[in-house]
């Protein structure tokens, strides 16, 4: 094997990977699996996380699929204490699982403001409780957050969006800061809109997707495997200097 395969390889680790019944998650399993890694899948819907359990298990990666809705503290907890119960350790946690409850500042819900709070943020706060002590026990692991540019940049009518993910762009430095000693990197990727078949959905359509389009320098969205590939140099060896880092993956649109 080539030294740089090597540095990029998760071969004998474990992951863990919310939101990945579709979508970014289910792509990030596939891009782990083929990197060697074996699978925790978590997420809310049955039938499709058995699809990705399919596809990584096609790879010769074993994928343990756990149903979970991560808006429920007690089962957030609960899905990743099973995961110890049955793998020992996790080596790489990736919070991928969002939701995103638009309305204006003003008139959005406190029923819909804390749901955001609790999948956005709440959610990979707990999972790190919970799986980073074996991480500091081994001396080795790698936190991920999927977050999004609407942590650095605001959009109208996405107040509680962006709140949650600045608060998770602000939880990676503090667990960076805390778990870096015992060589636990953390870092967070900020994406644009993604087409995933969410992403055509709302923004596939010119006149809802063409403004935002022409006003990235790029001049398009990202692909789910765009932001997997990225996923898997953070979780990888490669990156073992890389630590509360915020990346941003959106065609250039915060700088200009």
């Amino acid at each position: 094997m080539a030294q740089w395969t090597e540095r990029f390889s998760l071969a004998g680790r474990k992951a863990f990977i919310t939101g990945a019944s579709k979508g970014i998650g289910a792509e990030i399993a596939r891009v782990f699996a083929d990197a060697g890694a074996d699978i925790v899948a978590t997420g809310r819907n049955e039938a499709e996380l058995a699809e990705t359990a399919a596809a990584v298990e096609a790879m010769g990666r074993k994928c343990l699929a756990l149903p979970a809705d991560l808006a429920d503290p007690a089962a957030t907890k609960a899905v990743a204490e099973k995961a110890l119960a049955a793998w020992g350790t996790i080596d790489i946690l990736v919070n991928n699982a969002g939701i995103a409850r638009l309305a204006p500042a003003l008139e959005i819900s406190l029923e819909d403001w804390d749901a955001t709070m609790a999948v956005n943020l709440r959610a990979p706060f707990l999972l790190a409780q919970v799986l980073a002590p074996g991480m500091v026990a081994q001396r080795w692991g790698k936190i991920v957050m999927i977050s999004s540019q609407s942590g650095v940049i605001v959009f109208p009518e996405h107040a509680a969006y962006c709140a949650s993910k600045g608060g998770l762009n602000m939880l990676t430095k503090a667990l960076m800061c805390e778990l870096a000693q015992h060589n636990v990197q953390v870092n967070a990727i900020c994406p644009t809109v993604v087409m995933t078949e969410m992403g055509q959905k709302v923004w596939g359509p010119e006149e809802k997707g063409g403004p935002m389009r022409r006003a990235t320098p790029l001049q398009r969205f990202g692909e789910p495997v765009e932001i997997a590939d990225a996923a898997l140099y953070l979780a990888s060896p490669a990156s073992g200097l890389v630590n509360g880092e915020i990346l941003m993956i959106e065609g250039g649109y915060a700088s200009v």
